[in-house]
């Protein structure tokens, strides 16, 4: 099953790799109303449009028309769902073109997915966290899984690797198939991919935000991300934005922090912390295999148990 989800989205990629190539500017592709084009409905990668650049865009297609077709698909009713070129095809719309040279292209819907998010992959200006999403969907429907499934399955494989672990079976053949997909696409690897992407998807939303609008660089994202106190971190991100802060300097602002005043002023607090952070421990370790720990442990709750029912 691998073998035949490679070679389909080898085949993919070759398509959509030759097509566009495959037509001379002198051969002027077909032309047709702009009214035809439909957006999809899904599997866009690209979320945001730089104001700036579309400014740009926007004056080039005044002076000198659509130079470059977008990629579409028929639809059965007469109209094309765009495939590649969104924003060339949202220039025109603002400029009020009538029509717009297309390349049409018979693309199963899950074709015309990979091929969309292969095409934005080659931009120079995804933002990070639009690429990571982009190649997460890539490696699903490589392997026909959701992409919360292939987060889960390099999450398995670093916990597997950590604790000398060996996969087998299908998870193996599944994690072969993401690292022949990631070495086509020539970005990542599986723990690069694991280590220095995965973990923005979970940055707070107004760092996500500032990401995807390129206020910020992934490497700042991080760092502003570490900082616990909520209303400290805000106030450092948008500094960072508005001063265009260094990764040095956003580094020696968020050591020079002082800790949240109310964690140390409460001492409730400090213990409910604490035992939250043994409880995570205890769930990774394997303590509960050592029949003397096991024990021991076992005592000390009762005792905790004992002491808090009688206060």
């Amino acid at each position: 099953m691998p073998k035949e989800r490679k070679t389909l989205s080898d085949a993919v990629m070759q398509r959509f790799m030759t097509a566009p190539n495959s037509i001379q500017p002198e051969q002027s592709p077909n032309a047709v109303s702009i009214r035809l084009i439909k957006l999809p409905t899904k599997g866009q990668p690209r979320r945001y449009f730089d104001p700036e650049k579309m400014v740009q865009l926007v004056k080039s297609v005044k002076e000198h028309g659509i130079l470059e077709p977008v990629l579409v698909r028929p639809l059965q009713n007469g109209n094309y769902e765009l495939i590649a070129g969104e924003r060339r095809f949202r220039a025109a719309q603002e400029v009020g073109l009538e029509q717009i040279p297309i390349i049409s292209r018979d693309f199963s819907d899950r074709e015309a997915m990979q091929v969309s998010l292969m095409e934005n992959l080659q931009r120079d200006d995804l933002n990070p966290i639009e690429e990571t999403e982009a190649i997460l969907e890539i490696l699903a429907i490589t392997l026909d899984i959701s992409a919360e499934e292939v987060k889960s399955l390099i999450y398995l494989a670093a916990n597997a690797k950590n604790r000398g672990q060996e996969l087998k079976g299908n998870v193996l053949l599944q994690l072969e198939a993401i690292e022949n997909c990631l070495a086509q696409l020539g970005r990542f690897n599986l723990e690069s991919l694991r280590s220095s992407r995965l973990p923005l998807l979970n940055l707070p939303p107004n760092i996500l935000d500032a990401l995807r609008e390129g206020k910020l660089e992934y490497t700042k994202a991080r760092a502003i991300a570490r900082i616990k106190d909520e209303q400290q971190r805000d106030e450092l991100l948008g500094e960072a934005i508005a001063n265009s802060l260094s990764l040095n300097e956003i580094k020696e602002r968020a050591k020079a922090l002082k800790p949240d005043p109310r964690s140390d002023s409460n001492p409730e607090q400090i213990l409910v912390n604490r035992m939250a952070e043994i409880t995570k421990y205890l769930k990774k370790n394997r303590v509960w295999s050592d029949r003397k720990k096991h024990d021991r442990i076992t005592k000390l709750l009762d005792e905790l148990e004992n002491l808090t029912k009688g206060s």
